[in-house]
This record gives structure tokens, C-alpha cells and sequence, in this order.
């Protein structure tokens, strides 16, 4: 690679020239060689500069992530300056579990939302994120370093990210599943065997948009597994542990349903029975957290403590 600096370019823009070599791969792909010459950025970033004009080749704007390159060609990459964050910070309590100069872990609350959506503008996770660090600028004006979310009313362990580089490389963990997620949920009923594999895609339910569902991979369903062991039997309930290996929107919550045992209170996918405790919501739990740390290559690992309605639901089954 070759890096061509140039003179007179405005402050707030970044220009970099590339000369492509001759190599072994003849005619590589635009989109997948830009990630390997500047793996600063992911691949997913690279194809949004390319889509919106920002890369062109012996002066001429190409908009195809497919493009072959031939050796020779003069590749200059227009990184436009980051988005200004509208959004206004807002001091609020945060339970972190783990934080650095990289990343932080939060114990997030249950009623929280984590970003900005339609009908939460304000007191999201973010809002208060943006009140207590700097975060990476990956995630977009709404969602600076979100790498993975939590559902509104689902607690627990939640890693954020602080610089670009912890981003993509928390991203990449969660992508070759190395990163290792367990949850702790209550349902209803008792599984016929002590633990199991859900390998069943989900996504966006064709009817009611509000709510994901099982959907075969030809109708654009997302593959989706999730582990799960019987932690204890409760009389008509039981306490799981769920171990995700992909992270779709309200995997477990769908893949429980699926199975005949929902998660107790659950307002979306549940049964709606009343169990006689007061609940946020559904009953489920971000328990522990392990990962790969970006910069010392340590092992993180985390055990977000059950919140006290969690603790009372238990107790209230036992005593049953």
C-alpha cells in the first residue's frame, strides 16, 4: 500500500490517496480491500462511504463495493468528519460493573431504554452514557458506542465502548462469538429435558411490526441460537440459563415462546397470567458478561448482581 499525503485539504475532512499494488489476489474487491488497507473502519463502514460517494478511483466517484480493482489504480478515500451528537446529556445514576480508558459495563436498570427511538428522546442509556465519557463514534449520532443492546425492561450486563478501535474489536468478538453472554430468565412450566439447543431464525413479524418472530431464512429471517440448562424447578416454573450465540431482537424471549415456555411477564411474547409479583416487565436477566479486552488482550469477565424484584419473584416460587 501506498499512502500519498495531500497538501491544501480542509481541516475538518480527511484525504487519503492509495496506489493499488500488484499482488497475489489479481482484481480485489473494492469494499473488502479497503478493510484490509485500512482496518481502522469495518467492513459495514466502508460500503456506507462507498454508497455515499466517497471513494473514487483515477478521479472518477464509484458507488460499487464490488468494483475489481487493477493494480495501479489510484484509490482516494474522502472520510468526511464526524457527525456532531444532538443529543443533550443527561445526568443519571449508572451501576458500571467494569470501566476503563476503552470501554465501560453497565448494569442497566430495567424501564431504561438504551438509545434514542421513536417515543424516547430522552432518558435513554445513552443520554446518561454521554454525561459520564467520551464514547466511539461508530454507532452513528444516535447510537455512539452501542455495541450490542438490551431490551427496555431487561437488566444486567451491557458492555460499551469508548474509542473506535474497542468498538470494532468488541464487534468482531460478538460476530465470531468469542465474546460469552449468559442470561438468567424464569418461565413458565418445566422443560422435558434439563437443557437444549433453540436453532430457530427470527425476524421481523409480517403482520405486526412491533414484534419479531420464528421466520424461515428465505423470508429474511436472521439465524438465531441460543443455549439453555434448568438452573432449578420451581413448581410450575423454572429458572434458566440462557447462553446466546447470536443476538437477535428478543431472541430469547422468541425462542422460550417457541418452546412453550415463555418468560414470566413478558407483555410481548408472554401468556399474560398473573403470578401475584409486581413486575417491570419480563423476567430476564444479563447475569454475566466475559470478553476479550481490545487493548491488553485480558479476559473481562463480569457478574451483574439479579435486581431485587428478580430476588423477590424466586423466593415468592420456592415459598410455593
Amino acid at each position: 500500500m501506498s499512502v500519498v499525503e495531500i497538501d491544501n485539504l480542509p481541516i475538518e475532512q480527511q484525504l487519503i490517496e492509495l496506489i493499488v499494488e500488484a499482488s497475489n489476489h489479481p482484481e480485489p474487491r473494492l469494499d473488502l480491500w479497503l478493510t484490509t488497507q485500512l482496518p481502522d473502519f469495518s467492513r459495514s463502514r466502508w460500503q456506507k462511504l462507498i454508497a455515499q460517494g466517497q471513494i473514487q478511483i483515477a478521479g472518477q466517484i464509484c458507488t460499487d463495493k464490488q468494483y475489481r480493482l487493477k493494480s495501479g489504480d489510484r484509490v482516494c478515500v474522502f472520510i468526511p468528519p464526524p457527525d456532531l451528537l444532538d443529543l443533550i446529556p443527561e445526568s443519571m445514576p449508572l451501576d458500571l460493573l467494569y470501566e476503563d480508558e476503552h470501554l465501560l459495563i453497565v448494569n442497566k436498570p430495567a424501564g431504561m431504554v438504551v438509545h434514542p427511538s421513536a417515543g424516547h428522546s430522552t432518558g435513554t442509556l445513552v443520554h446518561a452514557l454521554l454525561a459520564h465519557c467520551p464514547l466511539s463514534s461508530i454507532g452513528g449520532v444516535q447510537r455512539p458506542g452501542i455495541v450490542h443492546r438490551l431490551d427496555k425492561d431487561t437488566t444486567g450486563a451491557m458492555v460499551v465502548a469508548k474509542t473506535d478501535f474497542a468498538h470494532q474489536h468488541l464487534q468482531q468478538q460478538l460476530q465470531a462469538k468469542t465474546a460469552r453472554r449468559e442470561y438468567l430468565g424464569v418461565v413458565y412450566g418445566t422443560p422435558k429435558t434439563d437443557s437444549g439447543t433453540i436453532d430457530l431464525p427470527v425476524g421481523r413479524h409480517p403482520v405486526d411490526r412491533q414484534k419479531n418472530t420464528i421466520l424461515p431464512l428465505e423470508r429474511g429471517g436472521r439465524s438465531a441460537v441460543t443455549h439453555w440448562q434448568i438452573e432449578e424447578k420451581l413448581r410450575g416454573f423454572s429458572l434458566i440459563k440462557f447462553r446466546l450465540e447470536t443476538g437477535r431482537t428478543h431472541q430469547i424471549r422468541i425462542h422460550t415462546t417457541k418452546m412453550g415456555h415463555p418468560i414470566v411477564g413478558d407483555p410481548v411474547y408472554g401468556t399474560g397470567r398473573s403470578i401475584g409479583v409486581k413486575l417491570p416487565g419480563q423476567a430476564l436477566h444479563a447475569w454475566q458478561l466475559q470478553l476479550i479486552h481490545p487493548q491488553t488482550g485480558d479476559l473481562v469477565s463480569v457478574t451483574a448482581p439479579i435486581p431485587s424484584y428478580f430476588s423477590t419473584l424466586l423466593q415468592v416460587l420456592r415459598n410455593r
